[in-house]
């Protein structure tokens, strides 16, 4: 099931120009729009720093879960298996294709914003759907690695946000730091 859906939508590949390169701006790109927009919260107040905080957080506990998983469990990439549609950049053929990193992190910083931000977090939310999508169009995951990806930054974005207490000192700390230095 799970190459045959990959197969639906990579056939696509290669057919349509723009969409290809859409794809592939969405996949390479997409980490500095979030980066860009974290930067932008940081700047603003306390409660926009907060919310940074999380979204930090998150992308720090996703990126280790992801490198712990990738080190322990291995599946061979699309186009390492069969003949795909493939866009440039072509990943090393010996790294695991689950999960995305680029999946993980997109998701875990959307939903960590969404919890404070909905419109901006809804945005977010679908630009980690397109990067787990475009990840799927350029050949180089299958959508239950996207799925699985998914869940994963938003589980850890709810952990997170679900442990606030536990982490509201530490970032407490790190703004008052900030604030006294910077502003």
């Amino acid at each position: 099931m799970d190459d045959k859906i990959f197969r639906v939508i990579n056939q696509f590949t290669g057919r349509y120009h723009l969409v290809d390169i859409f794809m592939i701006m969405i996949s390479k790109k997409l980490r500095y729009v979030f980066a860009f927009l974290l930067v932008i919260m940081w700047l603003q107040n306390n409660f926009h720093k907060r919310i940074t905080s999380f979204a930090g957080i998150s992308a720090i506990i996703t990126l280790l879960i992801t490198s712990v998983i990738k080190f322990i469990y291995f599946k061979p990439r699309p186009f390492s298996k069969h003949w795909v549609n493939l866009l440039a950049p072509v990943p090393s053929k010996k790294d695991s294709t689950f999960p995305s990193k680029h999946t993980t992190l997109a998701f875990a910083i959307a939903i960590s914003v969404l919890f404070y931000k909905r419109t901006l977090g809804c945005i977010m939310s679908l630009l980690a759907f397109l990067a787990g999508l475009s990840r799927i169009w350029m050949g180089q995951h299958y959508p239950s690695d996207i799925i699985g990806s998914a869940l994963i930054g938003s589980i850890v974005a709810l952990w997170v946000n679900f442990l606030s207490n536990f982490w509201d000192p530490i970032i407490t700390r790190v703004i008052h730091t900030y604030n006294r230095y910077y502003s």
